[in-house]
This record gives structure tokens, sequence and C-alpha cells, in this order.
């Protein structure tokens, strides 16, 4: 399949029946998440359900946080975590051994619950995936608008799971006891501007898998 073909043709996918009950109409939902699947490798969908304000407001508290001094960024270093959670400087991640760094910056967090549950000892101290987050100070907001906004990831992550389901022809609830914790990691992230002569080893990321 040629790919532009596919990108303009087949890499849409509207969810805006995700949580549309009629059987026929999951399983078209589900053939065509297949389709791009296997004929793409990727999706870009639409009719997602997440607000335009919470996609806005998690825009705008990175880009606050982005425009802090270095070394108020650096409050938050992911180097102060046992689990790699917090901020990264430009330069600092390496996707590429042959590369002097990726030029972007970023913040890395997980699961929380939105308001904090008291002495939760076990997310606290649940491993890479799972464990405690921290948070700058500035933008106050920060915390509630990116996390809110993960909230919402998730959940239509796990409205997607069923669909998954149907597309391998199993049953619409074999995910839900494999997610019902989520895994997910969510990066915020700053690619700078460049400007002078272009070092062609210094790139926003270098090549990886996911």
């Amino acid at each position: 399949m040629d790919i532009q073909l596919a990108l303009n043709v087949h890499a849409h996918s509207d969810l805006g029946n995700i949580s549309n009950p009629d059987p026929a109409i999951r399983k078209s939902l589900s053939d065509s998440i297949r389709d791009v699947c296997i004929n793409v490798g990727f999706l870009y969908v639409k009719n997602h359900g997440i607000p335009d304000e919470v996609i806005g407001n998690a825009l705008s508290a990175s880009k606050e946080f982005f425009s802090l001094p270095l070394e108020k960024k650096k409050e938050v270093d992911n180097s102060k975590t046992p689990n790699f959670k917090g901020y990264n400087s430009v330069l600092s991640s390496v996707n590429d051994p042959d590369s002097d760094g990726d030029m972007h910056e970023g913040f890395e967090f997980g699961w929380e619950e939105l308001v904090p549950k008291v002495n939760d000892e076990k997310r606290a101290n649940d491993g890479v995936m799972a464990g405690a987050n921290i948070w700058p100070t500035d933008p106050v907001d920060f915390r509630k608008a990116v996390l809110t906004y993960y909230h919402a990831a998730v959940e239509l992550g796990r409205k997607l799971f069923p669909l998954f389901a149907l597309a391998l022809d199993l049953s619409e609830d074999f995910f839900e006891d494999k997610t019902r914790n989520a895994a997910a990691l969510m990066r915020v992230l700053h690619y700078p501007p460049q400007t002078g002569p272009v070092d062609n080893r210094v790139i926003g990321i270098g090549a990886h898998t996911e």
C-alpha cells in the first residue's frame, strides 16, 4: 500500500461511537482499527472525547513550566528520584549512542490520584511505573493541569482495549483484568528552536523504538 494513500485514507480512526453498545457498530470500529494497525502501523484519532479545555490547560501549564529558569526546573530533576520521574534537561537524554544527546527537555510522571490519598505507601513504593511522582511548585496549576489530561487519556485507553480485543477476535473483556492499574507514563516534551549551524548529531530525539 502506498504510504501517502495510507496516511490520507486509512490512518484515521473516528471514535465518535466508542461508547456505543451496538455490537455491529463496535465490530465495525474494531475492524477499522485493525486495518490501520496492520496496514499502516499507527493511527491518529478524532472525536476522542477529551475536552479541548483539558488539552489547552495541559499545554499552557507545560509551556509555563518550560519557560522557567533552568535552576528552577532542576529542583525537580529526575536524578533526585529513584524512578526517573521529574525533569530532564536538554541533551541529558540519549536515544542514539552516536549522538551528543537529544535536543529536548521533558517532564515525566505516572499514575497518581487527582486528590492524593493519605499514606498511600503502596503507590509511593510500587516501582518505576507506579512509584511516587515529583512535582514543581511553579506553575501552581501544573500538577492539576497535566494530571487531568493524563487521567482523560488513560480513560480513553480503557475504552480502546475492548476494541483491541474485538480486533483480535477475543471477548471484549479480555484485557479488563490485565489493565486495572494504569502502567502508563506520560512525558511532557519541549523541543527548543535551534539557531546557527546545525549539528546533524544533535536532533530533537534520536532513533528509537517505543
